[in-house]
């Protein structure tokens, strides 16, 4: 599996151009470039007693991402260093820290877990905010909108979510809100579960599976590597990122809701769409500033269980 992994993150840079070699070789571990990822104009001063200060006491924050998600979080091979919008993102959280930031690998399953029991300080791991999990975790404001669809190959009868019926199999992530959504929206679809997007998009290719349901901006990445690929169906849902911190850290979440709008406000935030997913959709996204954290919750209130 890791092999097949990395064989296809090769072949999505071969196709990007990703700019590894413009950005130099000697760069530090995880960072990508103050050109993409921008650079806060001074050091934020934390209160004593919040997290922000004890990561600026340590030095450093542990921040979990994707490693296999182009373009939000991937590996690159040539370099060892994990790049996308999210770690870009990340860099950015660091460099108004004034901190170094470690980047981890953080599934969709265990995204809460690590901030639940200390493993990660922050998710930048293309997670959705919901009203359930702001039941166990906290969230900064929306740093990214996002969309549900469904990737299929070419010359395939599913054409939308109403061609998901029975004796029809859709592929999407353990932990991700699509379990919930297809189940709702597709409920006589056989559902594969499975712990990472690349092995969906394994399973897509050599025909295990009819479908793939996922963000837009996932399924993109998937279509760049192969253009058999195709997006079909109108959107399914409205996705909005939120950088995610252990439930009670209502200071973190502040001073990352403060932070994310200043790379709205200093363009740092359109540097990073055009780089990771604009240059290569040439679609306008839905800019996250026009939605709220309250919008937010809106579009996945609470169910049963919260």
């Amino acid at each position: 599996m890791r092999g097949n992994k990395r064989l296809w993150i090769i072949a999505l840079m071969m196709v990007l151009a990703l700019v590894a070699a413009a950005c130099g070789d000697d760069e530090e571990d995880g960072d990508t470039g103050d050109d993409t990822g921008g650079e806060t104009e001074e050091t934020y001063e934390a209160p004593e007693g919040t997290p922000m200060a004890e990561w600026q006491e340590e030095g450093s924050v542990t921040i979990g991402v994707k490693f296999d998600v182009p373009p939000f979080g991937f590996e690159n091979p040539q370099s060892g260093e994990v790049e996308g919008f999210d770690i870009d993102m990340g860099n950015y959280i660091a460099d108004r820290l004034g901190v170094e930031p470690e980047f981890i690998e953080a599934i969709s399953d265990n995204r809460i877990p690590f901030l639940e029991d200390g493993t990660a300080d922050l998710i930048l791991s293309t997670m959705t905010i919901t009203t359930d999990r702001d039941a166990e975790i906290d969230f900064s404001r929306p740093y990214y909108v996002a969309q549900g669809r469904i990737l299929v190959p070419e010359g395939s009868d599913i054409a939308g979510i109403d061609d998901l019926g029975q004796g029809t199999s859709v592929c999407t992530a353990i932990g991700s809100t699509y379990e919930a959504t297809l189940s709702d929206q597709a409920p006589d679809a056989q559902l594969d579960l499975v712990d990472s997007y690349s092995e969906c998009f394994e399973l897509l290719q050599n025909g295990s599976v009819d479908a793939v349901s996922t963000d837009d901006v996932i399924l993109t990445g998937m279509v760049i590597q192969d253009e058999s690929l195709q997006l079909v169906g109108d959107p399914l849902t409205t996705e909005p990122y939120g950088v995610g911190v252990a439930e009670g850290e209502t200071e973190a979440a502040d001073f990352l809701s403060e932070t994310v709008e200043m790379s709205f406000d200093d363009g740092t935030w359109d540097e990073m769409y055009e780089e990771w997913v604009g240059q290569h959709t040439g679609e306008d996204p839905q800019h996250p500033s026009e939605l709220t954290l309250e919008d937010a919750y809106e579009l996945f209130p609470c169910d049963e269980t919260c």
